[in-house]
């Protein structure tokens, strides 16, 4: 992997919203590459094809930030050090040494180190929050506040992570603390005003790092995540190809949770 390769991309808009898409990445270093047991290089537990089901955000004027390297890189949806985001449940973590099954990713020996791990951090996952900050900072002070929509997705059923099956769209807020009330319930209105998908509002995914850290309401940034089960667009299985006309339903129901957002903050200008 050349070390030039950009480590994100940004597409700046015009309007209030920023879209990050922190899992959609592919790409890792050979170096990584070669350590990793051959189920892990499949790359399962990305968040698939969201670049494409989010193509219609550039047209809104809102702005796009994604990472070019996969989560088995690094996490950037994780606290720099490391702490839990949700307490008592299994999970991954910064330099993720598990798949989402519980299954090891490396090869035994071959896991990052502390050095290792702190290198990835300001290689990868620095560079990528530095670029949100900015944009997040940019929006507000053009617009005098700024949305950030966290979008995600997960294979509807992981046993080693929680029980049972998913929802299908799982809005999470944190419990209501990195937006304001009425974009919350503005949203999950939203969710409920269709019959495609079933939905809950701050459920098992209540919102990683990336809502937590940077929703911060009282200061003018509104932030919201949304965890879309791979079962409402694709198949649940390699090589994870999109169905069509399951990804047909879903992204007008993404297209109108981006239109409340703005709507809403158009609405508070």
């Amino acid at each position: 992997m050349s070390p030039a390769m950009p480590i994100f991309r940004l597409q700046r808009g015009s309007v209030p919203l920023l879209v990050s898409l922190p899992h959609c990445g592919t790409a890792v270093p050979e170096a990584i590459l070669d350590r990793m047991v051959e189920r892990a290089r499949d790359l399962e537990d990305t968040d698939w094809h969201l670049g494409e089901l989010y193509s219609f955000v550039g047209k809104t004027g809102a702005s796009v930030i994604f990472p070019l390297h996969s989560r088995f890189v690094i996490d950037l949806n994780r606290p720099p050090d490391d702490a839990p985001m949700y307490a008592g449940v299994n999970s991954t973590g910064l330099c993720p040494r598990q798949l989402f099954s519980g299954e090891a990713l490396y090869r035994p020996g071959m896991e990052p180190d502390t050095a290792e791990v702190r290198q990835r951090h300001e290689r990868y996952w620095q560079p990528y929050h530095e670029a949100l900050r900015g944009e997040l900072a940019r929006l507000k002070s053009e617009h005098g506040l700024a949305l950030l929509l966290d979008g995600h997705s997960i294979k509807s059923e992981l046993p080693w992570l929680f029980e049972g099956k998913l929802p299908d769209l799982n809005l999470g807020t944190a419990g209501g603390a990195t937006c304001a009330p009425s974009l919350r319930d503005e949203l999950a209105r939203t969710l409920a005003a269709q019959s495609d998908f079933t939905h809950v509002v701050d459920g098992r995914f209540r919102g990683g790092y990336i809502v937590r850290c940077y929703g911060q309401p009282a200061h003018g940034v509104h932030a919201a995540q949304l965890e879309v089960c791979w079962s409402c667009y694709m198949v649940e299985r390699p090589p994870y190809r999109v169905d069509p006309q399951r990804a047909a339903r879903l992204v007008p129901v993404l297209e109108s949770v981006v239109q409340t957002m703005l709507k809403w903050g158009f609405a508070k200008r």
